[in-house]
């Protein structure tokens, strides 16, 4: 098992060694984030189930496509996914497909509201550790040829502290936390915290408060998080956002239909906007992504 994962991590490791073509692209406010034809890639995580993150993570992905942006989302919640069902989609392939040989990445990618792409995970991820040889330069090969056609990658990792998500969080090049005001959710996130800082010191981590009665409930919430942190774990974490408690979120959902085109006018939408500004905003400012491959490569040497 162990010299299976380091071939794929040598595949990898010369597929970004390899000299890039000419025509690399510029961090530039036309293109945002795309830098040298690599996806910038995101984890959504949260420490405990319940608290909206996969819906959070379809509706953001909807508000950066709506900005021009070329996005992804991968359902990476082994046990409960669901992104399928948000965004109102019935995949027939998931990654293990792919990873059977059975099927192209392209292939299996599922085509979402406005234009909107999933790759549905199924037990696929699972696997990564026990690939042949075929396999590995199956997969590969596959990412190879969609990382320069997206901007942005969202991975809805699964909740709580599973060797899973923290390989996906760990791997990311940033690092999204979804929490609500309850107490045990706030605990829950704050050991995610504690967690990443235990692996990378340098990490850098987004924080979203869901499901506030309103912004200053949030604040307060985001402000505890953010100073405890801060005291204990020598770690700098950014709120990114509050989202109130909307009932367009759930009619939405009933509907099978993100909340973003159900109800465009919602508070909810309103504030998911704000994020999307400040996530565009920074990154056109901040540093560049490794990319698809860069992600797979920190995901195998956990």
């Amino acid at each position: 098992m162990t010299d299976q994962a380091e071939k794929l991590r040598n595949l990898v490791q010369s597929m970004k060694e390899k000299p890039e073509g000419k025509n690399k692209e510029k961090l530039t406010k036309d293109n945002g984030i795309k830098k040298e034809g690599s996806a910038y890639v995101y984890a959504v995580t949260s420490g405990k189930g319940g608290v909206g993150k996969s819906n959070f993570t379809a509706n953001l992905a909807l508000g950066l496509q709506q900005e021009g942006k070329k996005v992804m989302v991968i359902d990476a919640d082994l046990g409960m996914a669901n992104l399928d069902v948000i965004l109102g989609v019935s995949p027939t392939y998931n990654l293990s497909h792919v990873i059977g040989g059975e099927k192209e990445l392209g292939e299996i990618i599922v085509d979402g509201p406005d234009g909107l792409a999933l790759i549905p995970g199924g037990s696929g991820l699972e696997e990564l550790a026990n690939l042949s040889s075929y396999q590995i330069n199956n997969l590969i090969n596959c990412w190879n040829k969609i990382d320069q056609k997206f901007d942005i990658i969202l991975i809805d990792t699964g909740a709580g502290l599973t060797n899973n998500v923290i390989k996906f969080v760990l791997a990311a090049d940033e690092v999204i936390i979804i929490s609500t005001p309850e107490p045990t959710s706030i605990t829950d996130a704050y050991g995610v915290i504690k967690v990443i800082a235990k692996h990378d010191q340098g990490a850098t981590i987004r924080l979203v408060v869901n499901q506030a009665e309103n912004s200053k409930e949030g604040n307060k919430v985001a402000d505890r998080l953010v100073k405890t942190a801060h005291d204990f774990l020598k770690l700098e974490i950014n709120l990114l956002g509050v989202l109130p408690t909307d009932k367009a979120v759930t009619k939405a959902v009933r509907r099978r239909r993100p909340f973003f085109l159900e109800f465009p006018k919602a508070q909810v939408v309103k504030s998911t906007n704000q994020i999307v500004a400040k996530l565009l905003d920074k990154e056109v400012k901040e540093k560049e992504s490794k990319g698809i491959k860069g992600f797979f490569n920190k995901l195998l040497n956990f």
